[in-house]
C-alpha cells in the first residue's frame, strides 16, 4: 500500500505535466491560427490557475454536481458509523460524509488529502446492501482516501474540465473570428482536427489511470474488512441493480464505485471503471491472498 501511495503521488506530477502540455498544444494550435505564438503561454498560466482552483474547490464542485447532502450521525447512523469504524479502523481522520438522494447504487470518495476527505452514498446504495456489503463499500471509498487516489482524481477532475473549457472557447473563436477567410483551409482542418482530439486524449488518461485505481481499492476493502466476499457480494449487487444516476457529469465519472453514465458503447469505450465481472473475478482469484 506504501509503494501504491508513493505512486499515486508520483503520478499527480506526471498526469499535472501531461495535463500542462495539453493545454500547451491547444494554446500552440490557437496561436498558430491567429498567426500569434504567445497566446499559447496565456493558455498555460489559465490552465495552471484553473486547476490550482480546482485543487482546493473540485471536492466542492463534485459534491454541487451530484446535489449530494452532508449528514452528521443522528440524520444517518448506520451509514455515518460505518465511515466512523472505518476510520478508526485505518487510523485516518474521520472524513465528512454525504448522502445523494438518487435509487441509483452508487458511493464516490473526493477531496485533497486524508484531512480534507468526503466520502458520499446514494440512498439507492443504502437500500440494496446488507451492512457488512455496506462496510465492503465504504471501505473501497476509504482506499481510495488512503491510498491517495483521491488526490490524483480531484486534480485529473479538474484537468479534464479545464481543456474541456479551453478547447470548447478555442473552437467556438475559431469558426466565429473574422480573420479566418486568411487562413489556409488546410491549417484550418488540422487545427480543429487537433483541438477535437485533444479533449479525447485527456479522456483516454483518465480512463486509464482510474481502472487501475478500481482494482487497488477493491483490494484494499478486502484488507480492511478482512472479508472479500462482501465486496464480491456489493460488487454483484451494483452489476445486478446498475442503473445511471439522475445527476451524471463526465468529467466527475471517474469518482464512483461504478459508471454513473448511461450505458451505450461510446460510453462504454471510454468508461473509466473496468467491468465489475472483472472486478469480481479478481477478487475472487486472489481470496486466500486477503
Amino acid at each position: 500500500m506504501y509503494k501504491a501511495i508513493a505512486e499515486n503521488k508520483r503520478n499527480t506530477m506526471i498526469m499535472m505535466a501531461l495535463f500542462v502540455g495539453l493545454i500547451s498544444a491547444i494554446g500552440w494550435v490557437v496561436g498558430y491560427m491567429y498567426s500569434n505564438t504567445s497566446i499559447v503561454y496565456y493558455f498555460i498560466f489559465g490552465g495552471l490557475l484553473y486547476t490550482l482552483l480546482q485543487y482546493y474547490l473540485a471536492s466542492g464542485a463534485v459534491v454541487a454536481m451530484t446535489g449530494a447532502r452532508q449528514i452528521k450521525k443522528r440524520d444517518n447512523p448506520r451509514l455515518y458509523r460505518t465511515v466512523e469504524n472505518l476510520s478508526i479502523t485505518n487510523g485516518m481522520p474521520m472524513p465528512k460524509v454525504y448522502i445523494i438522494d438518487d435509487p441509483a447504487p452508487n458511493a464516490f470518495a473526493t477531496g485533497r488529502d486524508p484531512n480534507h476527505a468526503i466520502v458520499a452514498a446514494t440512498s439507492g446504495l443504502l437500500d440494496i446492501m446488507e451492512d457488512n456489503e455496506l462496510e465492503a463499500v465504504m471501505a473501497h471509498e476509504m482506499g481510495h482516501i488512503k491510498n491517495y487516489d483521491i488526490r490524483l482524481s480531484t486534480i485529473v477532475f479538474g484537468l479534464v474540465s479545464a481543456i474541456g473549457l479551453i478547447t470548447d472557447i478555442a473552437l467556438r473563436g475559431l469558426f466565429y473570428s473574422d480573420d479566418n477567410d486568411n487562413k489556409s483551409p488546410v491549417a484550418m482542418v488540422l487545427g480543429v482536427v487537433a483541438l477535437i482530439l485533444t479533449p479525447i486524449i485527456a479522456a483516454m488518461i483518465q480512463m486509464a489511470i482510474s481502472r487501475q485505481r478500481e482494482y487497488l481499492a477493491d483490494a484494499s476493502s478486502a484488507m480492511t474488512t478482512r472479508n472479500p466476499g462482501a465486496m464480491i457480494s456489493a460488487l454483484d449487487k451494483l452489476k445486478q441493480f446498475s442503473r445511471p444516476m439522475k445527476r451524471q457529469n463526465t468529467s466527475s465519472a471517474h469518482l464512483f464505485i461504478s459508471n454513473p453514465l448511461k450505458a451505450g458503447s461510446f460510453n462504454k469505450f471510454f468508461s473509466t471503471h473496468p467491468p465489475l465481472e472483472d472486478r469480481i473475478d479478481r477478487l475472487s482469484n486472489n481470496k486466500v491472498k486477503f
